[in-house]
Protein backbone atom coordinates (compact mmCIF):
# COMPACT_ATOMS: atom_id res chain seq x y z
CA UNK A 1 0.00 0.00 0.00
CA UNK A 2 1.49 3.31 -0.86
CA UNK A 3 1.79 6.07 1.51
CA UNK A 4 -1.28 8.19 -0.18
CA UNK A 5 -3.64 5.11 0.32
CA UNK A 6 -2.59 4.54 3.59
CA UNK A 7 -2.81 8.56 4.38
CA UNK A 8 -6.58 8.30 3.05
CA UNK A 9 -7.45 5.00 4.88
CA UNK A 10 -6.28 6.52 7.91
CA UNK A 11 -8.03 9.82 7.42
CA UNK A 12 -11.73 8.25 6.60
CA UNK A 13 -10.93 5.85 9.44
CA UNK A 14 -10.16 9.12 12.30
CA UNK A 15 -13.20 10.48 10.67
CA UNK A 16 -15.36 7.67 11.09
CA UNK A 17 -14.33 7.49 14.75
CA UNK A 18 -14.79 11.01 15.37
CA UNK A 19 -18.51 11.11 13.95
CA UNK A 20 -19.72 8.26 15.88
CA UNK A 21 -18.47 9.62 19.28
CA UNK A 22 -20.44 12.62 18.37
CA UNK A 23 -23.21 10.55 17.95
CA UNK A 24 -23.58 11.58 13.87
CA UNK A 25 -25.12 8.85 11.81
CA UNK A 26 -21.79 6.64 10.34
CA UNK A 27 -22.14 7.07 6.39
CA UNK A 28 -22.35 3.71 4.31
CA UNK A 29 -18.76 1.68 4.00
CA UNK A 30 -18.01 2.07 0.75
CA UNK A 31 -16.99 -0.96 -1.67
CA UNK A 32 -13.47 -2.41 -1.54
CA UNK A 33 -11.53 -2.29 -4.19
CA UNK A 34 -12.60 0.68 -6.85
CA UNK A 35 -15.32 3.09 -7.24
CA UNK A 36 -18.60 1.16 -7.89
CA UNK A 37 -21.63 1.93 -10.47
CA UNK A 38 -24.63 3.93 -9.15
CA UNK A 39 -28.05 1.48 -8.55
CA UNK A 40 -30.42 1.95 -12.23
CA UNK A 41 -33.52 3.83 -11.35
CA UNK A 42 -36.59 2.27 -12.29
CA UNK A 43 -38.53 3.44 -15.17
CA UNK A 44 -42.27 4.68 -14.04
CA UNK A 45 -45.66 2.83 -16.14
CA UNK A 46 -47.40 5.58 -17.47
CA UNK A 47 -50.27 6.07 -16.42
CA UNK A 48 -52.22 6.60 -19.40
CA UNK A 49 -51.39 3.51 -20.87
CA UNK A 50 -52.02 1.57 -17.82
CA UNK A 51 -55.67 3.00 -17.99
CA UNK A 52 -55.86 2.47 -21.54
CA UNK A 53 -54.98 -1.31 -21.59
CA UNK A 54 -57.60 -1.55 -19.14
CA UNK A 55 -60.41 -0.01 -20.95
CA UNK A 56 -58.88 -2.51 -23.80
CA UNK A 57 -59.79 -5.50 -21.30
CA UNK A 58 -62.86 -4.70 -20.32
CA UNK A 59 -64.44 -3.77 -23.78
CA UNK A 60 -62.76 -7.06 -25.38
CA UNK A 61 -64.22 -9.16 -22.28
CA UNK A 62 -67.47 -7.14 -22.70
CA UNK A 63 -67.54 -8.34 -25.99
CA UNK A 64 -66.81 -11.74 -25.61
CA UNK A 65 -69.56 -11.85 -23.35
CA UNK A 66 -71.97 -10.48 -25.11
CA UNK A 67 -71.46 -12.69 -28.49
CA UNK A 68 -71.90 -15.59 -26.01
CA UNK A 69 -74.53 -14.26 -24.53
CA UNK A 70 -76.46 -13.39 -27.68
CA UNK A 71 -75.87 -16.87 -29.24
CA UNK A 72 -77.39 -18.60 -25.95
CA UNK A 73 -80.38 -15.87 -26.13
CA UNK A 74 -80.64 -16.63 -29.95
CA UNK A 75 -81.06 -19.94 -29.31
CA UNK A 76 -83.39 -20.07 -26.79
CA UNK A 77 -86.05 -16.95 -28.69
CA UNK A 78 -85.03 -17.86 -32.05
CA UNK A 79 -84.58 -13.94 -32.97
CA UNK A 80 -82.79 -15.02 -36.11
CA UNK A 81 -84.11 -18.11 -37.38
CA UNK A 82 -85.20 -19.26 -40.58
CA UNK A 83 -88.42 -20.00 -41.96
CA UNK A 84 -87.66 -23.63 -42.27
CA UNK A 85 -90.37 -26.33 -41.46
CA UNK A 86 -89.17 -29.58 -40.40
CA UNK A 87 -90.90 -32.95 -39.02
CA UNK A 88 -89.53 -34.20 -35.79
CA UNK A 89 -90.98 -37.77 -34.26
CA UNK A 90 -91.42 -38.24 -30.79
CA UNK A 91 -91.99 -42.20 -30.54
CA UNK A 92 -93.23 -44.46 -27.54
CA UNK A 93 -90.17 -45.66 -26.43
CA UNK A 94 -89.31 -42.05 -25.53
CA UNK A 95 -91.49 -41.77 -22.41
CA UNK A 96 -91.64 -43.88 -18.98
CA UNK A 97 -94.84 -44.43 -16.44
CA UNK A 98 -94.27 -43.13 -13.25
CA UNK A 99 -96.87 -42.44 -9.91
CA UNK A 100 -96.77 -39.03 -8.74
CA UNK A 101 -98.58 -38.01 -5.57
CA UNK A 102 -100.43 -34.77 -4.86
CA UNK A 103 -100.54 -32.95 -1.22
CA UNK A 104 -103.95 -34.73 -1.05
CA UNK A 105 -101.89 -38.13 -0.62
CA UNK A 106 -104.14 -38.85 -4.03
CA UNK A 107 -101.82 -39.96 -6.62
CA UNK A 108 -101.63 -40.37 -10.50
CA UNK A 109 -99.72 -41.98 -12.93
CA UNK A 110 -98.07 -39.64 -15.15
CA UNK A 111 -96.34 -40.15 -18.79
CA UNK A 112 -93.04 -38.34 -18.67
CA UNK A 113 -91.00 -37.85 -21.84
CA UNK A 114 -87.17 -38.31 -21.95
CA UNK A 115 -86.23 -34.67 -22.60
CA UNK A 116 -82.54 -35.56 -23.84
CA UNK A 117 -84.06 -37.88 -26.56
CA UNK A 118 -85.77 -34.72 -27.58
CA UNK A 119 -83.18 -32.23 -27.36
CA UNK A 120 -80.62 -34.94 -29.55
CA UNK A 121 -83.74 -34.65 -31.96
CA UNK A 122 -84.12 -31.05 -32.32
CA UNK A 123 -80.65 -30.73 -32.21
CA UNK A 124 -80.07 -32.98 -35.50
CA UNK A 125 -83.15 -31.21 -37.10
CA UNK A 126 -81.20 -28.11 -36.99
CA UNK A 127 -84.19 -26.27 -34.20
CA UNK A 128 -81.71 -26.07 -31.58
CA UNK A 129 -77.98 -25.63 -30.98
CA UNK A 130 -77.17 -26.13 -27.33
CA UNK A 131 -78.51 -28.90 -26.05
CA UNK A 132 -77.68 -28.28 -22.69
CA UNK A 133 -80.06 -25.07 -22.80
CA UNK A 134 -82.84 -26.79 -23.90
CA UNK A 135 -82.56 -29.31 -21.17
CA UNK A 136 -82.13 -26.60 -18.94
CA UNK A 137 -85.30 -24.76 -20.20
CA UNK A 138 -87.32 -27.93 -20.18
CA UNK A 139 -86.57 -28.65 -16.58
CA UNK A 140 -87.31 -25.36 -15.57
CA UNK A 141 -90.86 -25.46 -17.33
CA UNK A 142 -91.54 -29.33 -16.65
CA UNK A 143 -91.17 -29.77 -20.76
CA UNK A 144 -91.51 -33.82 -19.71
CA UNK A 145 -94.89 -33.76 -18.69
CA UNK A 146 -96.15 -31.62 -21.37
CA UNK A 147 -94.49 -33.05 -24.15
CA UNK A 148 -96.83 -35.93 -26.14
CA UNK A 149 -96.24 -38.94 -28.19
CA UNK A 150 -96.29 -38.19 -31.91
CA UNK A 151 -95.08 -36.28 -34.91
CA UNK A 152 -94.75 -33.06 -35.19
CA UNK A 153 -93.93 -30.29 -37.68
CA UNK A 154 -92.01 -27.67 -36.29
CA UNK A 155 -90.19 -24.27 -37.75
CA UNK A 156 -86.97 -23.20 -37.09
CA UNK A 157 -88.40 -19.77 -36.11
CA UNK A 158 -89.62 -21.81 -33.29
CA UNK A 159 -88.49 -20.61 -29.75
CA UNK A 160 -87.95 -23.50 -27.29
CA UNK A 161 -91.76 -22.33 -25.20
CA UNK A 162 -92.88 -22.95 -29.19
CA UNK A 163 -91.41 -25.95 -29.81
CA UNK A 164 -92.45 -27.84 -26.52
CA UNK A 165 -96.04 -26.19 -27.06
CA UNK A 166 -95.82 -27.25 -30.66
CA UNK A 167 -94.77 -31.05 -29.62
CA UNK A 168 -98.09 -31.82 -27.94
CA UNK A 169 -101.11 -33.84 -29.51
CA UNK A 170 -103.22 -30.71 -29.19
CA UNK A 171 -100.99 -28.19 -30.89
CA UNK A 172 -101.66 -26.68 -34.45
CA UNK A 173 -98.09 -28.80 -35.06
CA UNK A 174 -99.50 -32.27 -34.91
CA UNK A 175 -98.72 -34.33 -38.36
CA UNK A 176 -102.28 -35.87 -39.30
CA UNK A 177 -103.51 -38.51 -41.53
CA UNK A 178 -106.33 -39.27 -42.56
CA UNK A 179 -107.93 -42.90 -42.58
CA UNK A 180 -111.35 -44.04 -43.72
CA UNK A 181 -112.42 -47.42 -41.39
CA UNK A 182 -114.29 -49.34 -43.62
CA UNK A 183 -117.84 -51.08 -42.65
CA UNK A 184 -117.09 -54.79 -41.09
CA UNK A 185 -113.37 -54.51 -40.67
CA UNK A 186 -112.96 -56.22 -37.64
CA UNK A 187 -110.22 -54.80 -34.63
CA UNK A 188 -107.25 -56.85 -36.30
CA UNK A 189 -107.90 -55.18 -39.80
CA UNK A 190 -108.58 -51.72 -38.35
CA UNK A 191 -105.30 -51.84 -36.55
CA UNK A 192 -103.12 -53.00 -39.45
CA UNK A 193 -104.36 -50.41 -41.42
CA UNK A 194 -103.53 -47.47 -38.66
CA UNK A 195 -100.58 -49.38 -38.32
CA UNK A 196 -99.58 -48.26 -42.20
CA UNK A 197 -100.84 -45.02 -42.06
CA UNK A 198 -98.10 -44.63 -38.79
CA UNK A 199 -101.28 -43.66 -36.06
CA UNK A 200 -99.84 -46.69 -33.55
CA UNK A 201 -98.26 -49.73 -34.37
CA UNK A 202 -99.89 -52.85 -34.08
CA UNK A 203 -98.56 -54.03 -30.78
CA UNK A 204 -99.46 -51.12 -28.87
CA UNK A 205 -103.33 -50.92 -30.18
CA UNK A 206 -103.80 -54.64 -28.99
CA UNK A 207 -102.40 -53.39 -25.68
CA UNK A 208 -104.69 -50.51 -25.61
CA UNK A 209 -108.09 -52.40 -26.78
CA UNK A 210 -107.41 -55.36 -24.08
CA UNK A 211 -106.00 -52.76 -21.30
CA UNK A 212 -107.18 -49.94 -21.12
CA UNK A 213 -110.07 -49.26 -18.92
CA UNK A 214 -112.26 -46.37 -21.41
CA UNK A 215 -113.83 -45.31 -18.05
CA UNK A 216 -116.58 -42.99 -20.30
CA UNK A 217 -117.81 -46.03 -22.13
CA UNK A 218 -120.51 -47.91 -20.76
CA UNK A 219 -121.16 -49.97 -23.41
CA UNK A 220 -117.69 -51.99 -23.01
CA UNK A 221 -117.90 -55.30 -21.09
CA UNK A 222 -115.92 -54.82 -18.15
CA UNK A 223 -115.60 -58.73 -17.81
CA UNK A 224 -113.75 -58.39 -20.65
CA UNK A 225 -111.07 -56.69 -19.71
CA UNK A 226 -107.90 -57.80 -20.94
CA UNK A 227 -109.16 -59.28 -23.96
CA UNK A 228 -108.41 -57.11 -27.21
CA UNK A 229 -112.28 -58.61 -28.66
CA UNK A 230 -113.70 -56.05 -25.84
CA UNK A 231 -113.62 -53.32 -28.40
CA UNK A 232 -115.26 -55.62 -31.66
CA UNK A 233 -118.00 -53.70 -32.82
CA UNK A 234 -117.79 -50.56 -31.21
CA UNK A 235 -114.89 -49.21 -33.76
CA UNK A 236 -117.58 -47.00 -35.62
CA UNK A 237 -116.23 -46.89 -39.48
CA UNK A 238 -115.78 -43.60 -40.43
CA UNK A 239 -113.35 -41.44 -41.69
CA UNK A 240 -110.83 -39.89 -38.83
CA UNK A 241 -108.24 -37.82 -39.05
CA UNK A 242 -105.94 -39.28 -37.09
CA UNK A 243 -102.74 -37.52 -35.25
CA UNK A 244 -99.49 -39.38 -36.65
CA UNK A 245 -97.61 -41.45 -33.95
CA UNK A 246 -100.52 -40.27 -31.32
CA UNK A 247 -100.83 -42.46 -28.38
CA UNK A 248 -103.07 -45.83 -29.40
CA UNK A 249 -105.37 -45.29 -26.65
CA UNK A 250 -106.34 -41.77 -28.27
CA UNK A 251 -106.50 -43.14 -31.53
CA UNK A 252 -109.54 -46.05 -30.02
CA UNK A 253 -110.73 -43.21 -27.62
CA UNK A 254 -111.84 -41.25 -31.36
CA UNK A 255 -113.48 -44.38 -32.67
CA UNK A 256 -115.50 -45.53 -29.47
CA UNK A 257 -116.36 -41.64 -28.84
CA UNK A 258 -117.87 -41.74 -32.27
CA UNK A 259 -119.88 -44.88 -31.76
CA UNK A 260 -120.85 -43.41 -28.55
CA UNK A 261 -122.46 -40.62 -30.18
CA UNK A 262 -123.49 -41.79 -33.31
CA UNK A 263 -124.83 -44.87 -31.73
CA UNK A 264 -125.17 -45.54 -27.77
CA UNK A 265 -126.25 -42.09 -27.18
CA UNK A 266 -127.95 -40.96 -30.35
CA UNK A 267 -131.92 -40.65 -29.21
CA UNK A 268 -133.70 -41.58 -32.39
CA UNK A 269 -132.33 -45.43 -31.63
CA UNK A 270 -132.72 -45.14 -27.89
CA UNK A 271 -136.80 -46.67 -28.79
CA UNK A 272 -135.53 -48.95 -31.12
CA UNK A 273 -132.97 -50.74 -28.08
CA UNK A 274 -135.71 -50.24 -25.94
CA UNK A 275 -137.69 -52.50 -27.87
CA UNK A 276 -135.23 -54.88 -28.52
CA UNK A 277 -134.68 -55.31 -24.67
CA UNK A 278 -138.09 -55.78 -24.48
CA UNK A 279 -137.78 -59.03 -26.85
CA UNK A 280 -134.78 -60.30 -24.42
CA UNK A 281 -131.77 -58.59 -26.61
CA UNK A 282 -129.09 -56.08 -25.05
CA UNK A 283 -127.50 -53.49 -26.34
CA UNK A 284 -124.52 -56.08 -27.63
CA UNK A 285 -126.79 -58.63 -28.88
CA UNK A 286 -128.31 -55.82 -31.52
CA UNK A 287 -124.43 -54.89 -32.21
CA UNK A 288 -123.26 -58.32 -32.54
CA UNK A 289 -125.96 -59.23 -34.76
CA UNK A 290 -125.45 -56.14 -36.51
CA UNK A 291 -121.90 -57.62 -36.87
CA UNK A 292 -123.53 -60.97 -38.34
CA UNK A 293 -125.20 -58.77 -41.08
CA UNK A 294 -122.34 -56.33 -41.98
CA UNK A 295 -120.60 -59.48 -42.60
CA UNK A 296 -123.25 -61.60 -44.72
CA UNK A 297 -124.95 -58.76 -47.02
CA UNK A 298 -124.38 -57.85 -50.39
CA UNK A 299 -125.33 -54.95 -49.39
CA UNK A 300 -128.98 -54.41 -50.35
CA UNK A 301 -130.92 -57.47 -48.82
CA UNK A 302 -129.64 -56.72 -44.62
CA UNK A 303 -133.49 -56.90 -43.46
CA UNK A 304 -133.45 -60.08 -45.09
CA UNK A 305 -130.83 -61.45 -43.43
CA UNK A 306 -131.42 -59.79 -40.34
CA UNK A 307 -134.78 -61.90 -40.10
CA UNK A 308 -133.08 -64.93 -40.66
CA UNK A 309 -130.96 -64.48 -37.70
CA UNK A 310 -133.99 -63.90 -35.56
CA UNK A 311 -135.85 -66.56 -36.78
CA UNK A 312 -133.12 -69.01 -36.21
CA UNK A 313 -132.65 -67.68 -32.87
CA UNK A 314 -136.79 -67.44 -31.90
CA UNK A 315 -138.03 -70.52 -33.51
CA UNK A 316 -135.24 -73.09 -33.48
CA UNK A 317 -137.26 -75.63 -34.55
CA UNK A 318 -136.39 -75.44 -38.32
CA UNK A 319 -131.94 -75.28 -37.74
CA UNK A 320 -131.90 -75.97 -33.90
CA UNK A 321 -130.90 -72.70 -32.83
CA UNK A 322 -127.41 -72.69 -35.14
CA UNK A 323 -126.93 -69.99 -37.17
CA UNK A 324 -124.73 -71.35 -39.12
CA UNK A 325 -122.86 -68.21 -40.29
CA UNK A 326 -119.58 -68.78 -42.43
CA UNK A 327 -118.32 -65.60 -41.09
CA UNK A 328 -118.02 -66.43 -37.68
CA UNK A 329 -116.02 -69.31 -38.05
CA UNK A 330 -113.73 -67.20 -40.25
CA UNK A 331 -113.56 -65.22 -37.08
CA UNK A 332 -112.49 -67.73 -34.84
CA UNK A 333 -109.89 -69.53 -37.16
CA UNK A 334 -108.22 -65.66 -38.34
CA UNK A 335 -108.16 -67.44 -41.92
CA UNK A 336 -109.56 -68.83 -45.05
CA UNK A 337 -111.39 -71.80 -43.76
CA UNK A 338 -111.77 -75.65 -45.03
CA UNK A 339 -114.33 -77.77 -45.03
CA UNK A 340 -112.99 -80.06 -41.95
CA UNK A 341 -113.19 -76.75 -39.90
CA UNK A 342 -117.06 -76.96 -39.79
CA UNK A 343 -117.08 -79.76 -37.79
CA UNK A 344 -113.86 -79.88 -36.01
CA UNK A 345 -112.78 -76.18 -35.16
CA UNK A 346 -113.24 -76.03 -31.40
CA UNK A 347 -114.83 -72.07 -30.89
CA UNK A 348 -117.63 -70.53 -29.20
CA UNK A 349 -117.71 -68.61 -32.84
CA UNK A 350 -118.27 -72.00 -34.49
CA UNK A 351 -121.84 -71.57 -35.11
CA UNK A 352 -122.26 -74.87 -36.71
CA UNK A 353 -121.17 -76.06 -33.30
CA UNK A 354 -122.56 -73.79 -31.14
CA UNK A 355 -125.74 -72.24 -31.03
CA UNK A 356 -127.08 -68.83 -30.17
CA UNK A 357 -125.17 -65.38 -30.82
CA UNK A 358 -121.36 -65.52 -30.93
CA UNK A 359 -119.35 -64.29 -27.19
CA UNK A 360 -119.19 -60.65 -29.06
CA UNK A 361 -119.16 -58.98 -32.50
CA UNK A 362 -117.44 -60.29 -35.04
CA UNK A 363 -116.37 -57.02 -37.13
CA UNK A 364 -117.61 -53.34 -36.72
CA UNK A 365 -120.65 -52.63 -38.49
CA UNK A 366 -122.36 -49.56 -40.07
CA UNK A 367 -125.01 -47.49 -39.33
CA UNK A 368 -127.21 -49.75 -41.82
CA UNK A 369 -126.25 -52.59 -40.55
CA UNK A 370 -127.19 -51.60 -37.22
CA UNK A 371 -130.97 -50.44 -38.29
CA UNK A 372 -130.97 -53.40 -39.71
CA UNK A 373 -130.59 -55.65 -36.82
CA UNK A 374 -133.21 -52.89 -35.02
CA UNK A 375 -135.53 -53.34 -37.32
CA UNK A 376 -135.34 -56.79 -38.97
CA UNK A 377 -137.97 -58.07 -42.40
CA UNK A 378 -140.97 -59.88 -41.26
CA UNK A 379 -140.58 -62.78 -43.35
CA UNK A 380 -139.89 -66.75 -42.94
CA UNK A 381 -136.76 -67.18 -44.34
CA UNK A 382 -134.02 -69.42 -42.53
CA UNK A 383 -131.68 -69.95 -45.27
CA UNK A 384 -129.99 -68.08 -48.13
CA UNK A 385 -127.01 -68.73 -50.29
CA UNK A 386 -125.12 -66.34 -52.94
CA UNK A 387 -126.82 -66.79 -56.46
CA UNK A 388 -124.82 -66.88 -59.86
CA UNK A 389 -125.90 -63.02 -60.06
CA UNK A 390 -123.88 -62.00 -56.47
CA UNK A 391 -127.11 -61.80 -54.63
CA UNK A 392 -128.69 -63.57 -51.99
CA UNK A 393 -131.31 -66.35 -52.84
CA UNK A 394 -133.59 -67.05 -49.64
CA UNK A 395 -135.78 -70.12 -48.60
CA UNK A 396 -137.59 -71.33 -46.15
CA UNK A 397 -137.32 -74.61 -45.95
CA UNK A 398 -134.67 -76.76 -46.26
CA UNK A 399 -135.60 -78.39 -49.58
CA UNK A 400 -135.68 -75.19 -50.93
CA UNK A 401 -132.49 -74.09 -49.78
CA UNK A 402 -130.93 -77.37 -51.57
CA UNK A 403 -132.51 -76.53 -54.39
CA UNK A 404 -131.32 -72.79 -54.60
CA UNK A 405 -127.40 -74.43 -54.02
CA UNK A 406 -127.99 -76.65 -56.73
CA UNK A 407 -128.76 -73.91 -58.78
CA UNK A 408 -126.48 -71.62 -58.27
CA UNK A 409 -123.64 -74.62 -58.36
CA UNK A 410 -124.51 -75.23 -61.83
CA UNK A 411 -124.74 -71.96 -62.90
CA UNK A 412 -121.15 -71.45 -61.73
CA UNK A 413 -120.07 -74.22 -62.94
CA UNK A 414 -119.03 -75.95 -59.56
Amino acid sequence: MSNEDRYHTTSWDGGQVRRQAAGEPSQPSRPSGGSGKKKAKKKRTNPFLALLLWVVVVIASSVILAGVGWMLANDLCAFTGADQEVEVVVPAEWFTTTTVTDEDGNTEEVSLCDIGQVADALQDAGLIQYKWLFRLFAWVYDADEKIDQGAYVLNTNMDYMALVRGMRSTGSSAVTVEVSIPEGYNTQQIFQLLSENGVAPVEELEEAAANYEFVDYAFLDSDLLGDVRRVEGYLYPDTYQFYVGRSAVAALDSMLSNFNSRVYSNGELTPLFEEAAARGYDFSDIITIASLIEEETDGTDRDKIASVIYNRLERPGETGGLLQIDAALVYAAGRAITQEDYTTLDSPYNLYQHTGLPPTAISNPGMSSITAALQPAETDYYYYVLGADGKHVFSETLSEHQQNVAAASAASGD
